[in-house]
């Protein structure tokens, strides 16, 4: 999740091709995007089958790019690696684990 600053043509592009690459992987499930009520932090939950796809994922060179660059874009940043153990609702709620 990340408080956005100045977002420019090149925080895009990368964006872009960061989330064009993840998609491609095999471990890929999806992903969830929200912003705060208020509209000051933005968050993007990207969902992989196994640590062996975060890692090609973060190993990724466009997002080793970002990563230098972060401090341009965002006014604050925090990641968050976690295991998934359950997941369950009703089914009216569409997200990136139950499509």
């Amino acid at each position: 999740m990340f408080t956005p600053g100045a977002l420019d043509d090149e925080f895009y592009r990368l964006d872009g091709e960061i989330d064009a690459f993840a998609t491609s992987l095999e471990g890929y499930v999806g992903v969830d995007r929200w912003y705060s009520e208020d509209r000051t932090v933005r968050n993007s939950v990207y969902y992989f089958t196994d640590m062996a796809t975060v890692k090609e994922f973060s190993a990724f060179p466009q997002h080793l790019e970002a990563k230098e660059k972060y401090a341009k874009w965002y006014d604050g940043y925090q990641i968050v690696i976690s295991e998934v153990r359950a997941n369950y609702g009703d089914g009216r709620l569409t997200t990136a684990l139950n499509t």
